[in-house]
């Protein structure tokens, strides 16, 4: 599901407060960047939670009804629900595989984490820094 909320950033002293009206949340941001940023991460993560209660998403409301106070900016952030659901599922995953016998019992005897080392080359593999 890819949606795009109106959001509000209001400068202050050190950062930029935003609101994000039709979900009743709110978050900040160091700059207008990590302020828009936050606001994609705290809906994604709104709207995640909210579907798997069961529970009914607003949709977003037109930006021209949003009203802002002067000084104040209103634009939009879009998110693609899906995308943002796969990038931060950490579930744990089983899964079977097959190695050499020899190696197995000095990875054991040298109390090697398999799940942690599995991960690391996986993520090396895949070009993967951090954590998404």
């Amino acid at each position: 599901m890819k949606t795009a909320y109106p959001i509000v950033l209001t400068p202050t002293e050190k950062m930029y407060a935003v609101t994000v009206p039709d979900l009743a949340i709110s978050t900040q941001g160091a700059d207008v960047v990590e302020a828009m940023y936050m606001a994609r991460d705290a809906i994604g993560m709104w709207i995640c939670y909210e579907q798997d209660e069961g529970r009914p998403i607003p949709a977003p409301s037109d930006i021209a009804d949003v009203e802002t106070k002067p000084g104040e900016i209103k634009t939009l952030v879009d998110i693609d629900v899906d995308e943002y659901r796969k990038a931060h599922d950490n579930r744990t995953i089983r899964k079977n595989l097959t190695l050499p016998s020899w190696l197995n019992e000095r990875a054991e005897k040298a109390g090697v984490n398999f799940s942690q080392v599995l991960q690391e080359g996986l993520k090396s593999r895949l070009g993967i820094k951090k954590q998404p």
